[in-house]
């Protein structure tokens, strides 16, 4: 058991941890940021979703922190307790035991929240509060671009969206930035704004000495999912994640697999399970996945059919969905497509299902990087995967969301398949 801390005053850091997490907006604290934790450069946050923001800032901490033993399908169970300053800690504490699984069910961890009085922070009561229709994740991948596109073309009249980005590393905020300004192009005026947040833990611990990095950190997506639903909070408005739905079911590639993935990020029955607790507590939780019951394909057909082949081919083609961060070590910019992991390879299917012209830079297209997509590849897993039948047992065992049918979700991932099976035909 790891006894892990946030605090956001030095005053209050709790004695006998671990490991301390100090967000307080000084020069020194434990996070390289530029928001603070009133958060007021978002606006006028309601408290509990601040509380959010603060919980999941603390559990992708500790997940980044504290080391698995082994990689793989290997990976240990690890087992945490957090303690974290809230709002109103008897309103947390009531959904302790409910955040715990669904947190869990993310990284495949143990966890256990201790919940104390959060100190009075200076609060800048002149903010203005955000008004949007609607707030939307932009990562700079594939799907979230597709979202984005896809809410602003029903915007009418006045109306406006909000995005939000999270960065934890510079390499993925370039292709942030490129959907913001693309999307701005094509729909000006549609944005009220775009928050691209740049919030990670530091190197050095207080004293100085160097944190341990765990490089799987599955949790980054909670606190995204947060800083979202920080935005939406204002204008009680719903907070799109936009995700294809055969990705988000993230069916086994495998029987030694989590997942084709690897990832629960928007996995439906946890986005419910969220949102549940978000509501339980008082927080804002408005989640929608508008492209839950489509491939990524179908996706990429509809932007097509909005903007046209050809500005759908420069505006995708310009995201990023490789699972790999590593590329920088090769020659390479971090972020540039290796084409052989599973995303890339969903991702090659889906322009070619949706007939659109993908002028993605792949390394594997260039032979000189043979070792490092050899190494990578998950070509020949892919293939079989794709010929494999998906059984009833197979969906069966993925948790639903009341609002998913079994039978959606079959016809989902057979449609996937599909998807993939062509494009290796």
């Amino acid at each position: 058991m790891t006894h892990l801390a946030l605090a956001v005053e030095r005053q209050h850091i709790p004695e006998g941890m671990d490991e301390v997490f100090l967000w307080d907006g000084s020069a020194t604290d434990s996070f390289k940021t530029a928001l603070g934790p009133t958060l007021d450069s978002l606006g006028p946050v309601s408290p509990m979703n601040a509380d959010f923001v603060r919980i999941a800032l603390a559990a992708y901490s500790a997940d980044h922190t504290v080391l698995r033993e082994s990689r793989g399908s290997k990976w240990n169970v690890r087992d945490f307790t957090l303690t974290v300053p809230v709002s109103n800690p008897d309103a947390w504490a009531g959904a302790g035991n409910r955040l715990s699984e669904a947190i869990g069910f993310l990284t495949g961890d143990r966890w256990t929240f201790e919940f104390h009085q959060l100190p009075d922070l200076l609060e800048n009561e002149s903010l203005v509060a955000d008004t949007s229709l609607r707030t939307v994740l932009v990562s700079g991948g594939a799907d979230s671009a597709c979202g984005a596109i896809f809410s602003a073309s029903t915007l009418s009249g006045e109306q406006t969206h909000s995005l939000v980005s999270h960065a934890s590393s510079p390499s993925i905020r370039k292709p942030q930035k490129q959907v913001g300004e693309q999307l701005e192009s094509l729909f000006p005026g549609r944005q009220a704004a775009h928050h691209r947040i740049f919030l990670g833990r530091g190197h050095k611990r207080l004293d100085g000495t160097d944190y341990p990095v765990e490089p799987s950190s599955r949790s980054r997506s909670l606190l995204f999912l947060a800083l979202g639903l920080s935005v939406a909070s204002q204008s009680k408005s719903p907070l799109w994640i936009p995700e294809n739905g055969f990705a988000s079911l993230n069916p086994p590639l495998g029987p030694e697999r989590l997942g084709a993935l690897s990832t629960r990020t928007t996995q439906p029955w946890f986005l419910w399970r969220i949102s549940e607790i978000l509501k339980a507590v008082g927080a804002h939780g408005i989640i929608e996945n508008p492209f839950q019951l489509m491939t990524k394909g179908e996706m990429f057909e509809i932007i097509a059919e909005i903007v046209g082949s050809a500005k759908a081919s420069e505006y995708l083609s310009s995201t990023n969905s490789c699972s790999h961060t590593d590329q920088n070590f090769h020659g390479v910019a971090s972020g540039t497509h290796c084409g052989v992991c599973f995303g890339c390879i969903v991702r090659r299917a889906s322009f070619k299902a949706a007939d659109i012209l993908d002028t993605t830079r792949y390394l594997s297209n260039e032979a000189r990087f043979d070792p490092y997509t050899s190494k990578h590849s998950v070509v020949e897993a892919a293939k079989d995967f794709a010929n494999s039948a998906i059984s009833n047992a197979t969906i069966m065992i993925m948790p639903l969301p009341p609002t998913l049918t079994v039978n959606q979700a079959k016809d989902l991932c057979e449609r996937g398949q599909a998807e993939i099976r062509s494009y290796f035909a």
